[in-house]
């Protein structure tokens, strides 16, 4: 295969959602495979110390790559953490003309129809059909998506509350946070206005949020159509990837419905809450991802992406 023909399948890895938009994905490309590598410089040391949602995030790509492979009639082999000499190449993706997987063909549209949004959703539960095939889209992938039910339901809006506070009370992660408040022409971060951006940037750094932050997502939580736990039986980079796939999955799933989705990954990202939301809602299983999903009240814009020159690197 040449080059342009693998192109198309990064265009399509690069749609993933990543946190604060970090997008932390690299690819080099062979004639016959993709390798997929961490890029680390666009790790977040405060919000994910472990590079545990790093590595989700590269999941997701990997996950749009199988999609867009299928679409295109290309079978992908994949090899997770395939040489423990090179940390960063997460995955080898081979491929062979050959439909291997038909039921992500249909997948392929809603790569660009996903969206992330922080705004409320329509009130109703979703469909238990729908709510089915999400969870059969993560099983399949090897990961457990978990409703949360309306007897945890505020107990797990607790949790968030309290993620929310921990976090906007410590400076350090304020500043991270605001170092990814960018303008969308950008390419990356958490698009903010070309006008207000400095403003934002000023107001995050310095001022405490997190008890107004906690009262908004609150009222979210309990009000989200489908709130749910992604989880998987171990801890380690594998099954971080293993959660990423699963995700995006379940997203596309989704978004072919026109579902979005909001995240609380605060009782994820903390430790000590980590250990509540698992003790109270997973069963002993390790919390991945917290996910709201529904329908929005308004549209979503698109994130802002970096171009796919940007993520290539040479053999």
């Amino acid at each position: 295969m040449d080059r342009s023909a693998l192109l198309p399948l990064i265009e399509a890895a690069v749609r993933a959602p990543s946190s604060h938009n970090t997008q932390p994905w690299r690819f080099r490309l062979h004639e016959d495979r993709v390798d997929l590598l961490a890029d680390r410089t666009r790790a977040l040391s405060i919000n994910d110390p472990r590079d545990r949602e790093l590595t989700i995030s590269c999941g997701a790509a990997l996950f749009n790559l199988r999609v867009a492979g299928a679409a295109r009639e290309l079978a992908t082999r994949i090899e997770l953490l395939p040489d423990l000499s090179e940390p960063d190449l997460l995955a080898r993706v081979h491929l062979t003309h050959g439909l291997q997987e038909p039921d992500l063909v249909h997948l392929h549209v809603a790569i660009d129809a996903r969206r992330t949004t922080r705004r409320a959703f329509k009130a109703g539960p979703l469909a238990d059909p729908l709510v089915r095939d999400l969870i059969a889209a993560a099983s399949v992938e090897g990961a457990d998506l978990q409703p949360v039910n309306d007897d945890l339901r505020p107990r797990v809006a607790a949790l968030v509350a309290d993620g929310d506070r921990l976090q906007f009370g410590n400076p350090r992660w304020r500043h991270e946070l605001a170092m990814w408040m960018r303008p969308p022409h950008a390419g990356d971060g958490l698009a903010t206005s070309a006008l207000m951006a400095p403003l934002a940037r000023f107001v995050v750094r310095y001022v405490d949020l997190g008890s107004r932050i906690a009262a908004t997502d609150t009222e979210l939580a309990r009000q989200a159509p489908l709130l749910a736990i992604l989880t998987t039986d171990r801890e380690t980079p594998e099954t971080w990837l293993t959660a990423g796939q699963a995700l995006q999955h379940l997203l596309l799933v989704a978004a072919t419905h026109g579902v979005h989705a909001g995240y609380f990954n605060q009782p994820c990202q903390l430790d000590t809450l980590r250990a509540h939301l698992a003790t109270a809602a997973t069963l002993g299983r390790h919390p991945q991802v917290l996910v709201r999903l529904g329908i929005p009240v308004a549209p979503a814009r698109r994130a802002p992406r970096r171009p796919v020159a940007d993520v290539l690197v040479d053999q």
